[in-house]
C-alpha cells in the first residue's frame, strides 16, 4: 500500500518506518528543510531503542522516503497518517492549530480518494472538525479515521511491531476494510483490531493515558503515607500486585511521571471536561499531586544536608523515562530547578539525555562523562531515571568519590539491606531511611 505519513517526530517516524517494514512504500513529510536531508542521509533525528536499524534498512530498500512537500506527499499516499504536534496551550487544552492547519491543505490539494488518519493524540470531536476543514475545500471523496496511537518512548518499535491492540474509529466501511488490511500484518498473532466509533477512539487514548496516570499518582500517595506509618511501600506493592484485578505494572513509586504523553493528556482530558461543565476532580487531584511529587526529595535533602547553598549535587538520571533522550516535564529538571534555587551546584549524567538538557540549561548545571565522574567530590548522589546501568553501581567506588556516602534515590532502584551494608545512608520513596 502507498502511505503517507504527515510529521516525523516519536509517533510519525516510527510509525512511518514500522509500516515499511511491512512491504508498504512510505513518504514521511516534514516541514523541517534540515531534519528532512539529515534523514535522506540515514540519521535517525531522535533516540528509539532499534528504530535505527529498520530505518536503514527501508531507505535502501526504497520502501522509506523523505520530503518536505505536503504536496507530494497527498499525490503518494492512499492513506495519510497525521502524526502531528498537539502541544499544551495555555489552559491546558490540546492545540489543534498544526492539524487543522494541515488538513486545510489537504482538501485544497487532493484530487481522489484518501483516508486521512488522525494519529495524534485529540480531544473527542477532532475527526469530525478535520472532516468539516477538509469538506471546506473540496468536493473530492474522502475518509476521516481516528486511530489513536499506544506507543511507549523506549519501546515504540516493539509496540508498533507487536500492539496489544489496534483502535480503528470509523463508520466508514470502505476505510475500515482498508485500515484492517494495512494492519493485518501486526496482529497475526490474534491481538484485537477494534472497530468503534470516532469519538469512542479518541476518547479512548486519552481515557487510558490518564488511568495509568491516576495508577502511578495514587501509588505515590501510598508511598508517602508509608513513610508516616512505618510501612514498606515495596512489600504492600507486592501484596497489591497479585491480585489480577489491579496487575503489577504501574505499581512502582518514584518522583512522578512526565513525558510528552501522560502530564498533557491529562491536562486536556480535564480541560474537555471544564468546556463542556463537567468536572473531573479525581485527574485534578492527580495533576496537583503528581506536580508535588516532582520535588518531593527536596525536604529529604535539605534534612539531610541542611543549607545547601555552595554544596555539590551529583544527579543520575535526566530524561523523563529510561531509554529515551526526552526530557519534556522531566522530574529531574523540577529538581534541578529547586536545587539551583536554593544555591546547589549539580553535576549531571544521563547515558541519552544530557544534549537535550544543555540546550535548555545551558551551563546552568555541569555534565560529566560518566556516571562515576558526575559524583566526584559531590556532597551527595541524587537519582531520577531508573536507567539500568545506574542498577548495579560499585558502591565503593561511590563512597571514594563522595564526600559523604549519601544516596538520595528517587527510583527505589536498591535494596535497602544491600545499600545499608556497603556503608551508605539511603533515602528512597516509600521505605525506610537508612
Amino acid at each position: 500500500m502507498k502511505i503517507t505519513v504527515v510529521g516525523t517526530g516519536y509517533v510519525g517516524l516510527v510509525t512511518g518506518t514500522c509500516l515499511a517494514e511491512t512491504g508498504n512504500e512510505v513518504i514521511c513529510v516534514d516541514i523541517d528543510k534540515n531534519k528532512v536531508e539529515r534523514m535522506r542521509n540515514r540519521e535517525v533525528p531522535i533516540y528509539e531503542p532499534h528504530l535505527d536499524v529498520l530505518f536503514e534498512r527501508n531507505i535502501d530498500a526504497g520502501r522509506l522516503k523523505f520530503t518536505t512537500s505536503l504536496h507530494e506527499g497527498l499525490d503518494h499516499g492512499d492513506i495519510i497518517f497525521l502524526a502531528l504536534p498537539t502541544p499544551e496551550g495555555e489552559d491546558g487544552s490540546a492545540d489543534l492549530s498544526y492539524v487543522l492547519n494541515v488538513a486545510k491543505e489537504i482538501g485544497q490539494y487532493i484530487t481522489s480518494y484518501k483516508i486521512i488518519v488522525d494519529k495524534s493524540t485529540v480531544p473527542v470531536g477532532t475527526a469530525e472538525l478535520v472532516t468539516k476543514t477538509i469538506a471546506q475545500e473540496t468536493n473530492t471523496e474522502f475518509d476521516v479515521v481516528s486511530n489513536p496511537e499506544f506507543l511507549r518512548e523506549g519501546f515504540a518499535v516493539d509496540d508498533f511491531l507487536k500492539p496489544e491492540r489496534i483502535v480503528i474509529g470509523s463508520e466508514s466501511p470502505r476505510a475500515i476494510e482498508h485500515m484492517q488490511k494495512l494492519y493485518k500484518p501486526f496482529v497475526r498473532s490474534g491481538n484485537p483490531i477494534i472497530v468503534m466509533d470516532e469519538k469512542s477512539a479518541e476518547l479512548t487514548k486519552y481515557a487510558a493515558n490518564s488511568f495509568l496516570a491516576t495508577k502511578i499518582t495514587f501509588m505515590n500517595e501510598i508511598a508517602n503515607y508509608c513513610e508516616l506509618v512505618g510501612a514498606d511501600v515495596d512489600k504492600v506493592r507486592i501484596g497489591m500486585g497479585t491480585d489480577s484485578r489491579i496487575g503489577k505494572r504501574f505499581l512502582f513509586p518514584g518522583i512522578g511521571y512526565g513525558g510528552s504523553c501522560f502530564p498533557k493528556d491529562v491536562k486536556a482530558l480535564h480541560k474537555s471536561g471544564k468546556d463542556i461543565n463537567f468536572d473531573f476532580k479525581i485527574l485534578d487531584a492527580v495533576e496537583k499531586i503528581n506536580q508535588a511529587q516532582k520535588t518531593i526529595l527536596l525536604p529529604k535533602i535539605e534534612a539531610k544536608l541542611g543549607n545547601l547553598n555552595g554544596k555539590k549535587i551529583a544527579l543520575w538520571g535526566l530524561a523523563f523515562k529510561p531509554e529515551t533522550d526526552d526530557i519534556r516535564e522531566a522530574p529531574a529538571l523540577s529538581i534541578i530547578n529547586k536545587l539551583l534555587e536554593k544555591g546547589a551546584k549539580i553535576t549531571a549524567f544521563d547515558p541519552e539525555a544530557m544534549d537535550n538538557v544543555k540546550s535548555k540549561l545551558g551551563d546552568k548545571i555541569a555534565f560529566a562523562k560518566s556516571m562515576y565522574d558526575a559524583t566526584e567530590e559531590a556532597d551527595a548522589l541524587v537519582i531520577a531515571t531508573e536507567w539500568s546501568i545506574f542498577r548495579t553501581p560499585d558502591f565503593q567506588k561511590l563512597k571514594q568519590n563522595l564526600k559523604q556516602p549519601i544516596i538520595f534515590d528517587g527510583r527505589n532502584l536498591y535494596d535497602i539491606s544491600d545499600v545499608e551494608k556497603e556503608g551508605f545512608s539511603y533515602i528512597s520513596i516509600g521505605r525506610k531511611s537508612i
